[in-house]
Protein backbone atom coordinates (compact mmCIF):
# COMPACT_ATOMS: atom_id res chain seq x y z
CA UNK A 1 0.00 0.00 0.00
CA UNK A 2 1.15 3.38 -0.96
CA UNK A 3 -0.89 5.29 1.45
CA UNK A 4 -0.10 4.95 5.24
CA UNK A 5 -2.44 7.08 7.69
CA UNK A 6 -1.35 7.84 11.00
CA UNK A 7 -4.40 9.31 13.22
CA UNK A 8 -3.39 11.63 16.57
CA UNK A 9 -6.05 12.63 18.60
CA UNK A 10 -6.07 16.07 20.77
CA UNK A 11 -4.23 16.60 23.96
CA UNK A 12 -5.23 18.87 26.69
CA UNK A 13 -2.58 20.75 27.79
CA UNK A 14 -3.05 19.45 31.46
CA UNK A 15 -2.33 16.22 29.79
CA UNK A 16 0.67 17.08 28.75
CA UNK A 17 1.73 18.36 31.44
CA UNK A 18 2.55 14.92 32.69
CA UNK A 19 4.50 13.79 29.24
CA UNK A 20 7.40 12.12 29.77
CA UNK A 21 10.00 12.63 26.09
CA UNK A 22 8.65 9.54 24.27
CA UNK A 23 5.33 10.57 24.93
CA UNK A 24 5.69 14.02 23.91
CA UNK A 25 7.17 12.71 20.69
CA UNK A 26 4.67 10.53 20.26
CA UNK A 27 1.37 12.65 20.66
CA UNK A 28 3.63 16.16 18.78
CA UNK A 29 6.60 14.94 16.53
CA UNK A 30 6.09 13.73 12.84
CA UNK A 31 8.50 11.41 12.22
CA UNK A 32 9.26 9.49 9.22
CA UNK A 33 6.98 10.79 6.72
CA UNK A 34 9.30 10.58 3.94
CA UNK A 35 10.00 7.34 2.41
CA UNK A 36 10.62 6.39 -0.83
CA UNK A 37 7.81 5.05 -3.28
CA UNK A 38 5.23 6.15 -0.09
CA UNK A 39 2.72 8.64 0.73
CA UNK A 40 2.54 9.35 4.67
CA UNK A 41 -0.16 11.70 6.51
CA UNK A 42 -0.85 12.04 9.94
CA UNK A 43 -4.35 12.77 10.58
CA UNK A 44 -4.78 15.28 13.78
CA UNK A 45 -7.76 16.36 15.56
CA UNK A 46 -6.59 19.80 15.97
CA UNK A 47 -8.99 21.41 13.17
CA UNK A 48 -8.51 18.02 11.27
CA UNK A 49 -5.20 19.03 10.14
CA UNK A 50 -3.11 16.93 8.16
CA UNK A 51 0.72 16.91 7.63
CA UNK A 52 2.53 14.40 5.44
CA UNK A 53 4.68 13.77 3.01
CA UNK A 54 4.99 11.60 -0.59
CA UNK A 55 8.08 10.89 -2.41
CA UNK A 56 7.58 8.71 -5.71
CA UNK A 57 11.09 8.37 -6.12
CA UNK A 58 11.01 8.73 -9.85
CA UNK A 59 7.44 7.27 -10.13
CA UNK A 60 4.38 8.29 -9.48
CA UNK A 61 1.84 7.77 -6.17
CA UNK A 62 -1.95 9.51 -6.51
CA UNK A 63 -3.56 10.77 -3.38
CA UNK A 64 -7.44 9.89 -3.55
CA UNK A 65 -9.14 8.65 -1.00
CA UNK A 66 -8.55 7.80 2.69
CA UNK A 67 -11.10 6.08 5.03
CA UNK A 68 -10.47 8.93 7.60
CA UNK A 69 -12.30 11.90 6.17
CA UNK A 70 -15.64 8.98 4.76
CA UNK A 71 -15.91 11.26 1.29
CA UNK A 72 -15.47 10.54 -2.27
CA UNK A 73 -12.08 12.07 -2.64
CA UNK A 74 -9.61 13.33 0.21
CA UNK A 75 -9.83 16.93 -1.39
CA UNK A 76 -13.83 16.56 -1.76
CA UNK A 77 -14.28 18.78 1.22
CA UNK A 78 -11.07 19.87 1.47
CA UNK A 79 -7.97 22.42 0.66
CA UNK A 80 -4.36 21.38 0.54
CA UNK A 81 -0.63 23.10 -0.03
CA UNK A 82 2.29 21.24 -1.09
CA UNK A 83 5.64 22.49 -0.57
CA UNK A 84 8.60 20.58 -2.97
CA UNK A 85 11.37 20.72 -0.75
CA UNK A 86 13.63 17.94 -2.86
CA UNK A 87 14.31 17.68 -6.76
CA UNK A 88 12.30 19.01 -9.31
CA UNK A 89 8.72 17.44 -10.05
CA UNK A 90 5.55 17.03 -11.28
CA UNK A 91 1.77 17.31 -9.52
CA UNK A 92 -1.36 16.62 -11.59
CA UNK A 93 -4.52 17.50 -10.20
CA UNK A 94 -7.73 18.82 -11.52
CA UNK A 95 -7.02 17.78 -14.89
CA UNK A 96 -3.73 20.13 -15.29
CA UNK A 97 0.32 19.18 -14.20
CA UNK A 98 2.02 21.67 -11.92
CA UNK A 99 6.29 21.22 -12.33
CA UNK A 100 7.46 22.43 -9.35
CA UNK A 101 11.11 23.09 -8.10
CA UNK A 102 12.55 23.17 -5.08
CA UNK A 103 11.17 25.51 -2.75
CA UNK A 104 7.99 26.06 -5.12
CA UNK A 105 4.42 25.96 -3.14
CA UNK A 106 1.14 24.88 -5.12
CA UNK A 107 -2.11 25.39 -3.69
CA UNK A 108 -5.02 22.86 -4.79
CA UNK A 109 -8.30 23.96 -3.57
CA UNK A 110 -11.55 22.27 -2.40
CA UNK A 111 -13.28 19.40 -4.79
CA UNK A 112 -9.74 19.56 -6.93
CA UNK A 113 -10.03 15.38 -6.99
CA UNK A 114 -7.31 13.03 -6.78
CA UNK A 115 -3.70 14.15 -6.54
CA UNK A 116 -0.81 12.56 -8.24
CA UNK A 117 3.11 12.85 -6.98
CA UNK A 118 5.88 12.60 -9.93
CA UNK A 119 9.47 12.80 -9.82
CA UNK A 120 12.44 13.20 -7.99
CA UNK A 121 10.47 16.04 -5.53
CA UNK A 122 9.82 15.14 -1.64
CA UNK A 123 6.36 16.86 -1.77
CA UNK A 124 5.62 18.21 1.95
CA UNK A 125 1.71 17.51 2.43
CA UNK A 126 -0.60 19.83 4.41
CA UNK A 127 -4.45 20.07 4.24
CA UNK A 128 -7.31 21.55 5.98
CA UNK A 129 -11.27 21.48 5.89
CA UNK A 130 -12.47 24.31 3.39
CA UNK A 131 -15.83 25.29 3.05
CA UNK A 132 -15.43 27.63 -0.57
CA UNK A 133 -13.69 26.48 -3.26
CA UNK A 134 -10.65 28.77 -4.35
CA UNK A 135 -8.88 28.04 -7.57
CA UNK A 136 -5.81 25.97 -7.50
CA UNK A 137 -2.27 27.66 -8.45
CA UNK A 138 1.12 27.32 -8.18
CA UNK A 139 3.54 29.89 -6.47
CA UNK A 140 7.13 29.67 -7.04
CA UNK A 141 9.53 31.29 -4.71
CA UNK A 142 9.96 34.47 -6.92
CA UNK A 143 6.27 35.12 -6.11
CA UNK A 144 6.25 34.60 -2.90
CA UNK A 145 6.09 37.70 -0.19
CA UNK A 146 9.55 38.24 1.18
CA UNK A 147 9.48 40.14 4.75
CA UNK A 148 13.45 40.07 6.18
CA UNK A 149 13.06 40.06 9.78
CA UNK A 150 15.42 40.12 13.25
CA UNK A 151 18.88 41.15 14.37
CA UNK A 152 22.34 38.97 13.84
CA UNK A 153 22.86 40.98 17.70
CA UNK A 154 20.00 38.44 18.79
CA UNK A 155 20.41 35.31 16.56
CA UNK A 156 17.28 35.39 14.83
CA UNK A 157 17.41 37.68 11.61
CA UNK A 158 15.39 35.60 9.17
CA UNK A 159 13.94 36.17 5.69
CA UNK A 160 10.07 34.85 5.52
CA UNK A 161 8.32 33.84 2.63
CA UNK A 162 4.82 33.49 2.48
CA UNK A 163 3.02 31.61 -0.36
CA UNK A 164 -0.82 30.57 0.85
CA UNK A 165 -1.02 34.44 2.92
CA UNK A 166 -3.89 36.70 1.84
CA UNK A 167 -1.11 38.97 0.92
CA UNK A 168 -0.56 36.54 -2.22
CA UNK A 169 -3.68 34.83 -2.51
CA UNK A 170 -7.12 33.85 -1.02
CA UNK A 171 -7.89 30.52 0.72
CA UNK A 172 -10.14 29.06 3.31
CA UNK A 173 -8.48 28.51 5.79
CA UNK A 174 -5.11 27.19 5.33
CA UNK A 175 -2.07 29.87 5.42
CA UNK A 176 1.36 28.66 4.64
CA UNK A 177 4.83 29.52 3.87
CA UNK A 178 8.13 29.28 5.28
CA UNK A 179 11.06 30.69 6.93
CA UNK A 180 15.03 30.76 6.46
CA UNK A 181 17.66 31.96 9.42
CA UNK A 182 20.57 33.74 7.57
CA UNK A 183 23.80 32.43 8.46
CA UNK A 184 25.47 32.93 12.24
CA UNK A 185 21.46 33.39 13.44
CA UNK A 186 19.84 30.47 14.94
CA UNK A 187 16.36 31.54 16.60
CA UNK A 188 13.24 31.08 15.02
CA UNK A 189 10.35 32.75 16.26
CA UNK A 190 11.25 34.59 19.53
CA UNK A 191 9.40 35.93 21.07
CA UNK A 192 7.42 33.00 21.24
CA UNK A 193 3.48 33.73 20.93
CA UNK A 194 0.34 31.55 21.20
CA UNK A 195 -2.78 32.36 19.11
CA UNK A 196 -5.81 30.16 20.53
CA UNK A 197 -7.67 30.90 16.89
CA UNK A 198 -5.43 28.59 15.05
CA UNK A 199 -3.66 25.29 15.33
CA UNK A 200 0.18 25.45 13.48
CA UNK A 201 2.43 22.80 12.13
CA UNK A 202 6.25 23.07 11.83
CA UNK A 203 8.36 21.43 9.04
CA UNK A 204 11.92 21.29 9.32
CA UNK A 205 14.36 20.53 6.75
CA UNK A 206 17.37 22.17 4.70
CA UNK A 207 19.92 20.14 7.61
CA UNK A 208 22.70 18.02 7.62
CA UNK A 209 22.06 14.37 9.03
CA UNK A 210 23.44 15.33 12.51
CA UNK A 211 22.12 18.75 13.03
CA UNK A 212 19.30 18.85 15.35
CA UNK A 213 16.73 22.15 16.05
CA UNK A 214 15.61 22.37 19.96
CA UNK A 215 12.01 23.11 19.28
CA UNK A 216 10.47 24.74 22.29
CA UNK A 217 6.75 23.76 23.12
CA UNK A 218 3.69 24.09 25.72
CA UNK A 219 1.79 26.39 27.52
CA UNK A 220 4.04 29.75 28.16
CA UNK A 221 4.68 29.29 31.84
CA UNK A 222 5.10 25.17 31.54
CA UNK A 223 7.06 24.49 28.61
CA UNK A 224 8.48 21.26 27.10
CA UNK A 225 10.93 20.62 24.73
CA UNK A 226 11.85 18.85 21.44
CA UNK A 227 14.54 17.57 19.39
CA UNK A 228 13.69 17.51 15.98
CA UNK A 229 15.58 16.05 12.91
CA UNK A 230 16.12 17.24 9.41
CA UNK A 231 11.91 16.50 7.81
CA UNK A 232 10.50 16.04 10.81
CA UNK A 233 7.71 18.07 11.72
CA UNK A 234 5.96 19.18 15.10
CA UNK A 235 2.06 19.60 15.15
CA UNK A 236 1.71 22.63 17.26
CA UNK A 237 -1.83 22.92 19.59
CA UNK A 238 -3.64 26.20 20.28
CA UNK A 239 -2.12 26.38 23.60
CA UNK A 240 1.76 25.98 22.35
CA UNK A 241 4.26 28.39 22.32
CA UNK A 242 6.51 27.56 19.57
CA UNK A 243 10.19 27.82 18.95
CA UNK A 244 13.14 26.65 18.54
CA UNK A 245 17.05 27.05 17.72
CA UNK A 246 18.71 24.83 15.50
CA UNK A 247 22.44 23.73 15.05
CA UNK A 248 23.84 25.05 11.26
CA UNK A 249 21.40 26.09 8.70
CA UNK A 250 17.95 25.05 8.80
CA UNK A 251 14.40 26.03 7.31
CA UNK A 252 11.07 25.27 8.92
CA UNK A 253 7.66 25.69 6.88
CA UNK A 254 5.00 27.01 8.91
CA UNK A 255 1.21 26.12 8.04
CA UNK A 256 -1.84 26.64 10.06
CA UNK A 257 -5.48 26.41 10.28
CA UNK A 258 -8.23 28.00 12.31
CA UNK A 259 -11.30 30.55 12.57
CA UNK A 260 -9.26 33.71 10.31
CA UNK A 261 -6.42 34.01 8.04
CA UNK A 262 -4.71 36.70 9.59
CA UNK A 263 -0.67 35.94 9.70
CA UNK A 264 -0.43 38.58 12.90
CA UNK A 265 -3.10 37.26 14.63
CA UNK A 266 -0.28 36.57 17.48
CA UNK A 267 -0.50 36.71 21.43
CA UNK A 268 3.23 37.66 22.32
CA UNK A 269 5.20 36.28 25.07
CA UNK A 270 8.69 38.06 26.15
CA UNK A 271 11.30 35.43 27.40
CA UNK A 272 11.42 37.21 30.70
CA UNK A 273 7.70 35.14 30.63
CA UNK A 274 8.95 31.56 29.66
CA UNK A 275 8.91 29.31 32.36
Amino acid sequence: MTVNVETRHAIHPEHAKGMDTAELRKHFLGEGMFKDGEIRLIYTHYDRFTVGGAVPAGGALTLDKIDETRTATFLERREMGIVNIGGNGTVEAGGESYAMKQGDVLYLGKGTGAVTFKGEGRFYITSCPAHHSYPSRLITVEESNQVTMGDPATSNKRTIKMFIHPLVMESCQLVMGYTSLEEGSVWNTMPAHVHDRRMEAYLYWGMDEDSRVLHLMGEPQETRHLFVANEEAVISPTWSIHSGAGIGEYTFIWAMAGDNVDYTDMDFVQPSELR
